[in-house]
């Protein structure tokens, strides 16, 4: 054998090695990057585990190729190891969110709620009151607002305590999360109240041309409730992001042997709280809702009574809203708010930090806000706004 025929098969061997490194690293890798190494423990079904099996197969079948010695017997070989690298690689952003269903009938659940009793001036309301004179007025060019369902009752509040009663023509509008944020982009709104956009809604400001102004006025925790049947009492924030990311399944794996598969109900894509999912996951992507196990447990499409739904004699339901809204506007009496690394949604530790699920809320313009509403938000951030945020039942951003 010469130099130059040497030369060229230690070449070809370099490569080799190169590659089955490489492929093996990127399979490690992509595990790691989609918590499947250090969650591994806490797979518990087909569906969760077909990632992890994507992973293995394709770059199995990558290094497979890389070591097959050409020859024309084993074209049929070469091929279908070819074929096994190129259907993994599609297929597996879809393993990842298990969305393997063509017509999937765990529609989102939807919230709702009796806002009316909200309403700014109308006789007999549950609006939060200031209790005093308060320190701004406005009569004229009233701010425009709208916002996420649950913050209804804070800006009808602030609407109630600041704006002239003889002047007001409506304007705490109420559509939902994501209208409220079309219509801001579009320049109907002035001020809009929603927890942060998601990262679709800062796309399409940013294609209108329009920069959001976010100024935090308040902080609420985000929860996830089940039944009070339920006896798992306390979740980590990694098993809701297991539940979430599709990895685990049963409540057998977090410790209730008895309750069967998770009904993991999720909220629209753009609202609140489902914004809030999407920041607790922190990238990782979302599982695909998962058909329901009986169809008639759609139920009312709101997910704080769905989450009473029984099931083969077991209330296995989970879902997620904000503290006040699942207290106060929609109330499901045989529901509980979960713990969350040990700590209870109270009050005290939204306060204190210790609930690990605290998210600021804000007053959201499109650029800086100007005129009226400066005055108005600056109002909200003095210590009179203040203590009507937290009359309201939420919590102050700052000490009042």
């Amino acid at each position: 054998m010469d130099v130059k025929t040497r030369g060229f098969k230690a070449a070809i061997l370099s490569l080799r090695i190169i590659s089955t490194f490489g492929a093996g690293t990127l399979g490690i890798w992509v595990l790691y990057r989609y918590e499947y190494l250090s969650q591994w423990t806490s797979v518990d079904n087909i569906i969760g585990a077909m990632p992890i099996a994507f992973a293995f197969t394709g770059a199995g079948a990558l290094i497979a190729l890389v070591w097959l010695k050409p020859a024309k017997r084993r074209i049929a070989v070469a091929c279908i190891l070819a074929a096994a690298v190129v259907f993994t690689a599609a297929l597996f952003p879809v393993a990842l969110r298990g969305n393997w269903w063509i017509q999937n009938v765990n529609k989102e659940a939807g919230s709702d709620g009796d806002i009316s009793v909200y309403e700014p001036f109308k006789e007999g309301n549950q609006t939060a009151k200031l209790g005093e004179e308060c320190t701004l007025k406005l009569k004229d060019g009233l701010p425009v607002l709208d916002g996420a369902l649950a913050l209804y009752p804070v800006y009808s509040a602030v609407v109630e305590s600041v704006y002239d009663r003889e002047a007001y023509k409506g304007e705490a509008q109420f559509t939902n999360t994501v209208k409220a944020f079309e219509a801001l982009i579009a320049g109907e709104r002035d001020i809009i109240f929603s927890a942060a956009p998601s990262e679709k809604q800062r796309q399409a400001a940013e294609a209108a041309g329009v920069e959001m102004k976010l100024t935090p006025i308040g902080k609420e925790a985000f929860v996830f409730a089940a039944a009070k049947s339920n006896p798992v009492e306390n979740l980590t924030v990694q098993q809701i992001r297991n539940v979430y990311s599709g990895k685990t399944a049963n409540w057998a794996t977090l410790g209730w042997r008895e309750g069967g598969r998770i009904i993991a109900f999720q909220r629209p894509e753009g609202s609140g709280s489902q914004s809030g999912l999407q920041n607790l996951m922190k990238g990782l992507p979302i599982q695909a809702p998962q058909p329901l196990p009986a169809p008639e447990l759609i139920g009312s499409n709101s997910l704080m009574q769905q989450i009473s739904v029984e099931w083969k004699g077991v209330q296995p339901a989970l879902g997620y809203t904000y503290r006040f809204f699942g207290l106060k506007m929609n109330p499901n009496p045989e529901a509980k708010f979960m713990k969350i690394n040990g700590a209870e949604p109270s009050t005290e530790n939204i306060k204190n930090g210790s609930y690990p699920l605290t998210a600021q809320f804000y007053a959201i313009t499109a650029g800086e806000p100007k005129g009226n509403c400066k005055l108005l938000i600056d109002w909200i951030l003095s210590p009179q706004g203040q203590r009507l945020i937290e009359k309201t039942g939420y919590s102050p951003i700052s000490t009042v």
